[in-house]
């Protein structure tokens, strides 16, 4: 957890998922330069005379080192070569607010948790307290959703209390709310379970789903609420990403994310686009 601006935020998690190593990266230089003899990698010399075969390959993409790169990286700034090193990052607990960020980024590969999707939870939170008339059976529920960035559970209350506000003025001006708010086949169960807001939140909750029903209620969130995602970049991209994002002068979550994306980056690839010495 951390304090900033007086609220309590938390921190996301980040796991290396893959990596494509540096090899390939070193290989294309070599095709450059025609240089494949002048490498201290061993397999890399063989190229010189052999197209690489499957053994060939498993051990490009097991080189730890590289002069060559090294040279390119900090001499030359030859950054393009770097282009061929890839890795993918799960992300998990960064905001919405950090994903617009993250878009500011053009070469990325990047899938995202959709609302249009993930939504169903706290709309069918919100149905089975409309019926119960039980407004704290909403707050209640969605806090153990644990939704936000924000840990500070009174001001998690705020925000959802703002959450039942907007859908509920939604539903006093669409003409039949369930329609979009629940999938045909478990609109029985809200009778079913009349005035017992658990009870039709459990049978929703076990029903069909409404497909894309985020599509109606992308409105009722907030850059607040939490985001995971599967991120790729380029190594040369991912020198960029850090060089701005680990930035003081940065906007301090995505800061927080792209700290834990360099703590799990391997050194191979950090000391080919971050400069410690």
């Amino acid at each position: 957890m951390e304090n900033v601006y007086g609220i309590e935020y938390s921190k996301p998690e980040v796991v290396l998922l893959q990596d494509t190593g540096i090899g390939v990266a070193e290989a294309a230089a070599r095709t450059c330069y025609d240089s494949f003899e002048n490498s201290e990698n061993e397999v890399i010399q063989q190229i010189q005379s052999h197209m690489p075969d499957s053994d060939m390959c498993n051990s490009i993409n097991s080189i730890e080192d590289s002069n060559l790169l090294d040279d390119l990286a900090w001499t030359y700034f030859h950054h393009s070569i770097l282009e061929h090193a890839n890795l993918s990052f799960l992300v998990r607990g960064t905001s919405r607010g950090v994903l617009q960020e993250h878009a500011r980024h053009r070469i990325q590969a990047i899938s995202v948790r959709s609302t249009r999707y993930t939504m169903s939870s706290v709309i069918n939170a919100f149905v089975a307290s409309k019926e119960a008339e039980d407004k704290e059976f909403f707050i209640s529920k969605v806090l153990s959703f644990d939704m936000f960035v924000t840990s500070d559970e009174d001001y998690n209350r705020i925000e959802i209390s703002a959450i039942y506000d907007k859908l509920d003025y939604q539903r006093k001006i669409v003409e039949d709310f369930y329609s979009i708010a629940v999938a045909k086949s478990s609109i029985s169960f809200i009778e079913q379970h009349k005035g017992d807001a658990e009870a039709i939140f459990k049978a929703l909750e076990n029903g069909k789903k409404k497909r894309n029903v985020g599509d109606a209620f992308k409105h009722i969130i907030s850059d607040n609420v939490k985001v995971d995602m599967v991120v790729t970049f380029n190594l040369r991209s991912l020198k960029n990403y850090f060089t701005l994002r680990d930035s003081g002068a940065a906007y301090f979550q995505i800061r927080w994310l792209a700290q834990e994306m360099m703590r799990v980056t391997p050194s191979k690839y950090l000391d080919l686009i971050i400069k410690t010495k």
